[in-house]
């Protein structure tokens, strides 16, 4: 099953600790460092990678949006004898906001279906049951309001307008595709 150990993973999309740089997690049309024109690929997944192990509790919070869930996720994450992972939104210098908003832009992060919160609890599956919970619920902020809320999005659709466009629309459909999947997880 693995070492009982828990990881906390703060996903600020860069490289953050040297100087922003582009990175695996890194999304689609973001403005980082080595991708000024806009990233062209998506964003790994770290957590349906860590959950295709089987064994390993991910959950995917916001403390912006729900420290419910985020005090939910930890205190299950604790609990679970074997590895877990928790994945953390967390705003960036890098993102080009105000960091004395950053709570409430990782709420709009969720409310916008960028980044959806979800548990995947392996012990649930023991018991019969779905490990997979969805926490988010639909999206009620527009995903543009977000993405352009922030200078990482916003200086793209300044300089490259037409290549804004194109990324920004791809990058949404992955969000609704991805939350799609997530529902879908969520219903087995």
């Amino acid at each position: 099953m693995g070492e009982d150990v828990n990881v906390l993973v703060l996903d600020t999309e860069v490289y953050s600790n040297t100087g922003g740089q582009s990175s695996k997690a890194t999304p689609t049309g973001s403005v980082a460092k080595f991708a000024a024109a806009g990233k062209r690929t998506g964003k790994k997944d770290l957590g349906m990678m860590a959950m295709s192990y089987g064994y390993v509790y991910v959950a995917k919070v916001s403390m912006g949006a729900s420290q419910a869930q985020l005090m939910k996720a930890v205190t299950e994450a604790e609990a679970y004898k074997g590895p877990s992972i928790i994945i953390a939104y967390s705003p960036c210098i890098n993102h080009g906001i105000n960091m004395g908003k950053s709570q409430a832009e990782a709420k709009k992060a969720v409310e916008s279906g960028y980044w959806p919160l979800y548990r995947y609890n392996p012990d649930l599956a023991l018991e019969g049951k779905n490990p997979f919970i969805l926490d988010s619920k639909e999206p009620k902020v527009p995903y543009s309001e977000f993405i352009l809320g922030e200078v990482r999005y916003a200086t793209l659709q300044k300089q490259f307008p037409e290549i804004a466009d194109e990324l920004f629309e791809r990058a949404e459909t992955e969000a609704a595709e991805k939350l799609e999947y997530y529902k879908k997880l969520s219903q087995m």
